[in-house]
């Protein structure tokens, strides 16, 4: 009698799961897209959009050099796993990034594929080479400056066109995703506004920043970067730059210096110093600091450091 109950309900078991995968649409829309993206930057515009129907996470952490990251077998897993790859582009991760796609073996994100997606497509590009480039000039990215993702507008446009390619992927989520999109757009413009509002005072100020990192955020917030630390991209200080940079920075009133949290302090503090400037170690990436979990919140700090920088140097 026990074999035959048992019999039974293992019948009604099975039963129940064809059943489901049979007439249960929701299943096969449930499956959440394996998401990889080069940088926290780009993996927090793709969770604004993709909300709770996508699994997203970066290769790089919000505190290292983007051009700059040391490939590890680890990320070849989260690869082999991906339905879709998002990449800066503009040659920004050219150092590690393509032997990774390579070896991960996963037909889907090759690029070209379906599944790869480079996102300066989407954005406003300055500084784009005329002419030839030569290796004397440093690390001089022929595409055009990668660090688009400083200005909110190219947050927008990016993020548009991650919704627009999840929905391509996941046509049943398509409208989620949208809606999504258009929440993300109406919070990023009334955040805008009240970073345009805290900016407003000191438009036009002039900046040293260590890299050439910042063409986006400045024509957006206003500031004129006047030089910078390295005398090339990619090339560390000399002192005769540094020297030159002194005598400009004096000349000009020229009171604070933006770097990124990786580069050594050593000089732009010998400058601080000696022209009375601040530095601001700003946050070029979402993850930066514990404090930054989101796109908004990276404006929100950086914004607020400057302001405040500016302010003491009035």
């Amino acid at each position: 009698m026990n074999s035959v109950v048992s019999k039974f309900a293992m019948l009604l078991t099975a039963g129940a799961i064809l059943a489901a995968s049979l007439i249960s649409p929701g299943i096969a829309s449930a499956k959440k897209l394996n998401i990889v993206t080069a940088t926290t930057d780009l993996a927090a515009l793709a969770q604004e959009v993709g909300g709770d129907h996508i699994n997203v996470e970066s290769i790089a952490k919000g505190y290292q050099d983007p051009h700059f990251v040391e490939a590890k077998p680890s990320f070849l897993l989260r690869l082999r796993q991906a339905d879709l790859l998002i990449v800066v582009g503009l040659q920004l991760e050219i150092g590690w990034l393509p032997p990774l796609i390579t070896q991960s073996g996963n037909s889907r994100i090759q690029v070209g594929a379906n599944g790869y997606l480079d996102a300066s497509q989407f954005a406003e590009i300055l500084e784009i080479p005329q002419g030839s480039i030569t290796r004397a000039m440093g690390d001089v990215h022929p595409l055009g400056n990668p660090h688009y993702w400083l200005d909110p507008d190219n947050g927008r446009r990016v993020a548009k066109g991650i919704a627009g390619k999840l929905g391509e992927m996941d046509p049943e989520d398509a409208a989620y995703f949208q809606q999504r999109f258009q929440d993300f757009d109406r919070r990023l413009a009334e955040a805008d506004k009240k970073w345009q509002t805290e900016m407003k005072p000191f438009h036009g100020r002039k900046v040293v920043t260590y890299h050439n990192s910042l063409p986006n955020f400045a024509k957006h917030f206003g500031l004129n970067v006047v030089g910078f630390v390295e005398p090339r991209p990619g090339i560390p200080p000399t002192p005769s730059h540094t020297l030159d940079v002194i005598n400009m920075m004096k000349r000009d009133n020229v009171k604070a210096i933006m770097v990124e949290p990786y580069f050594d302090r050593k000089t732009p503090d010998s400058i601080a110093r000696e022209t009375g400037a601040v530095v601001v170690e700003y946050m070029p990436s979402v993850g930066g600091v514990k404090e930054i979990t989101n796109y908004f919140q990276l404006f929100d700090y950086n914004i607020g450091l400057l302001t405040k920088a500016f302010q003491s140097s009035q």
